[in-house]
């Protein structure tokens, strides 16, 4: 039967990026308590060229800092999240419904060791690479690969993780040397507020960064107009599609992190004591409203009923409703319209076929978009549960039969940003884990890399395009440059004017001394092309 809904929504604060009046301030709401907690200006897109001026300015004098002068900035602005945990946590819990302990544990500790391990690494990480000679023929040659900021970077976050994702994208453009404008979701907005409190205390250039509030086509449309350096966005494929678009008739680059319909496999040999906390953990986090959650849980036929059984209770077992004394596991959905696509989903997976394998009970009867728990079984592909991204508490499982069943389930999807898998035997995992097309493959654990800032983040096929995080991260922050020169001054390179039939020779027997198909090849090209190479560097071209 269908999921009877708790109540009626208190709010429907929409996360479409084109709802938002054009002028009217943006109310923050919380979707727990349906009360109103804010009210923020929204920025003045008309004096969008003043501000990319202002910008670029700022970035100018920036870039000139050294490394180690951005590290003590960035320093300041992570003191301030390490003297302030609670403060931002709770921002972040009102804002989004989640609660204080997930706004702990997966954005004000994530906020912290970003700025930490990006202000400890990007010096090392940017720094001029040398390049080896590859090649004989080019003996006289070196290269440099530098790195240069962007300039002006916008980035574009979603509300699910309002301070996490934005905040290590912040921190990576300003370290590489950037100006950054933020756009944070309508339904988050004061948790963008305190982000820009918390720049501010990095003492930064002004007009270095700025958030910027508002409905997000037309924030999008002026950063491409006023010709931002690069855009960078999370969010759903279909926004992301859109964005690359209008970016793409400036030439302007993006990066883009996009949906997931991540999978969970379960082999005979798993821990399943541990793989049902896991799965629990990753599939009704922050109200299962993560990209990278458990989203498809596959068990092997011979451990499946026992991993139901488990999982079934802990389902049961969490508490959902308002965060007021740390007594509940699970907040409310962040936007009234995301309630109503899981409602629309599970509703789909009942009417063909799914049952319910479990579902809380355990939770408050009165306001807020509060989602139940809930663990499905009987699903199949053909289910819109199985198919599309869902972004609510709602894990469906399906049994498999071998390893290639297995396989060809998890990559039976358009979506690849992350996955796991689960054994007792890791090389066997390591070697699953090869065959499974996602970006992100964790063994025995699941979601959690995004709050390693050393880890690249990255989804295939149509989960995204780019990297944030990690290395990978910082150099989509900058541009790339080749300088090339030589170490002896030359009048000439053997191939250059004017050509004859010597030359001609030459330059073959070239072939056979940088690559040889045997010592008598070597010996050839030896005997003929250094002594002529030379002597082309040295003479002049004679008429």
């Amino acid at each position: 039967m269908p999921v009877k809904r708790i109540n009626k929504k208190a709010v429907n604060n929409k996360s479409s990026l084109k709802r938002t009046a054009v002028n009217k301030p943006v109310p923050s709401i919380n979707p727990a308590t349906g009360k109103k907690i804010g009210l923020v200006p929204v920025t003045d897109l008309s004096k969008m060229a003043e501000m990319m001026k202002q910008a670029r300015k700022a970035q100018s004098e920036w870039s000139l800092l050294s490394y180690r002068q951005r590290k003590e900035h960035i320093r300041k602005i992570r003191n301030y999240i390490l003297k302030n945990p609670d403060e931002i946590a709770t921002v972040i819990s009102e804002s989004s419904g989640k609660t204080r302990v997930d706004a702990m544990a997966t954005e004000v500790i994530p906020a912290a060791l970003s700025a930490e391990w990006y202000s400890q690494n990007a010096e090392k990480i940017l720094k001029r690479e040398k390049l080896p000679v590859a090649s004989v023929l080019f003996f006289n040659k070196r290269n440099v690969i530098e790195r240069y900021p962007l300039r002006v970077v916008g980035i574009i976050s979603p509300w699910n993780y309002p301070l996490s994702i934005p905040f290590g994208e912040v921190v990576m453009g300003l370290m590489a040397g950037n100006a950054v404008m933020l756009k944070v979701s309508t339904s988050t907005t004061m948790v963008g507020v305190e982000i820009d409190k918390i720049i501010k205390y990095g003492d930064l250039p002004d007009g270095l960064f700025r958030l910027l509030v508002g409905p997000g086509d037309r924030i999008v449309d002026a950063l491409i107009e006023n010709n931002a350096d690069k855009i960078f966005f999370t969010g759903s494929t279909e926004t992301g599609r859109e964005i690359m678009t209008k970016a793409s008739r400036r030439l302007i680059p993006v990066s883009l992190e996009l949906g997931g319909k991540d999978a969970m496999i379960v082999l005979p040999d798993a821990d399943l004591e541990r793989a049902s906390n896991g799965a629990a953990w990753a599939g009704y986090q922050n109200a299962g409203q993560s990209c990278g959650s458990v989203e498809r849980l596959y068990v092997h036929d011979t451990v499946y009923d026992k991993m139901l059984e488990l999982l079934s209770k802990k389902t049961k077992a969490l508490r959902f409703g308002e965060d007021r004394d740390f007594n509940v596991d699970i907040g409310s959905m962040t936007t009234g319209e995301q309630w109503e696509k899981v409602e629309m989903q599970v509703n789909d997976a009942l009417k063909k076929g799914a049952k319910i394998s479990a579902v809380s009970s355990r939770g408050v009867k009165k306001r807020g978009s509060f989602y139940p728990p809930i663990l499905m079984y009987d699903v199949n592909h053909g289910m819109d549960i199985m198919k599309n991204e869902t972004f609510g508490p709602v894990v469906p499982v399906m049994k498999f039969n071998t390893i290639d069943e297995a396989v060809k389930l998890a990559n039976d999807s358009t979506m690849g940003l992350t996955a796991s898998v689960w054994t007792r035997n890791i090389k066997k995992g390591i070697e699953l884990a090869r065959r499974i097309e996602a970006g992100v493959v964790t063994i025995n654990d699941h979601l959690y890399t995004h709050g390693q800032p050393e880890t690249p983040w990255s989804g295939w096929k149509k989960s995204g395009i780019g990297f944030t995080h990690s290395k990978l991260g910082l150099l989509e922050m900058t541009r790339a440059k080749l300088i090339n020169w030589d170490i002896i001054r030359s009048r000439r390179n053997m191939w250059w004017f004017p050509y004859d039939r010597n030359v001609y020779e030459k330059l073959r027997l070239s072939l056979k001394l940088a690559l040889p198909l045997s010592v008598t090849d070597y010996l050839k090209g030896a005997f003929n092309v250094p002594f002529f190479l030379i002597k082309k560097m040295f003479s002049s071209w004679k008429t």
